[in-house]
């Protein structure tokens, strides 16, 4: 019987899947990562779906995960599993330009929360996603970088504002990107791509580091391949924020954790289900 990886190119299997082999040993995330760029470096030229790759730091982040896992130490389902942020969010060091002539000098101080955390939690950023202009209105020729294509039909846009975001994952180029829907930004590409898109309850990702569209509309949340996908990159980036007020209510996430079953000691405990009776 093939494993997983024999019968899969790297770029389909899904976060739990990935995870799993990250875990037995089977793949370590600087062979995920480096097929990742090879396909970004070979499709993107036509897709325009990245406005930057951060090649040197995605390697060195996938070596020190891949350093974790070997001296026992998971940092949960995003671990050693690629990732990118749409252009309106923080990396420290990183340009936020939001797709703008006004902002492309614009290096960031400091992480957004849900860069911080996606780091914490061993993930890879592979870089920044296109977007339309602050993330509203439509795709432009006028901008720092041309828009995105939709990788199904060239002479089609993906939809926007999270427009990379939906081309980057509907060409496999990465399962997991970070967007921001205020009406409808991530949920349209996802449509327009054949991907997953997720816009979260509000206050349920924080915002905090990241573009602000409209302060009482603006969510935030996963545009993924699979729904596993999305739900494993929720549970890393989701619940309050002491530097967000619209997190105040948020719990943390919690739920099955699939990416557990190679990792003996982060398993969790078994359940029991039961069927009510009349009496």
């Amino acid at each position: 019987m093939p494993s997983a990886r024999q019968a899969t190119a790297l770029h389909e299997l899904s976060v739990p899947e990935a995870g799993a082999l990250l875990r037995s040993g089977e793949l370590t995330s600087v062979e995920l990562t480096r097929h990742a760029l090879d396909r970004i470096a070979r499709l993107d030229p036509a897709l325009h779906s990245f406005i930057l790759v951060t090649e040197e730091t995605a390697m060195e982040r996938a070596a020190a995960a891949d350093r974790d896992l070997r001296s026992g130490t998971d940092r949960g389902p995003m671990h050693g599993i690629p990732y990118a942020l749409k252009d309106i969010f923080d990396a420290e060091g990183v340009p936020t330009t939001n797709a703008s002539w006004l902002r492309t000098g614009d290096v960031a101080r400091t992480d957004s929360t849900v860069e911080r955390r996606l780091r914490a939690g061993g993930a890879v950023g592979l870089g920044k996603l296109t977007t339309f202009e602050f993330a509203v209105g439509g795709p432009s020729f006028d901008l720092p970088v041309p828009p995105a294509r939709n990788p199904w039909s060239g002479e089609h846009v993906p939809s926007g504002s999270s427009s990379g975001s939906g081309a980057a994952v509907a060409a496999g180029l990465t399962r997991v990107t970070i967007g921001s829907d205020t009406s409808g930004s991530t949920r349209g590409p996802a449509f327009h791509c054949g991907a997953v898109g997720l816009k979260p309850t509000y206050g349920r990702v924080s915002g905090h580091g990241a573009q602000t569209l409209s302060q009482t509309l603006d969510h935030f949340g996963p545009l993924t391949w699979t729904v596993a996908d999305a739900a494993a990159a929720l549970q890393v980036v989701a619940g309050p924020d002491p530097d967000d007020p619209r997190t105040a209510g948020a719990r943390p996430a919690t739920g099955p954790r699939p990416w557990a079953a190679a990792s003996p000691g982060c398993a969790s405990p078994p359940r029991r289900a039961g069927t009510p009776t009349t009496p």
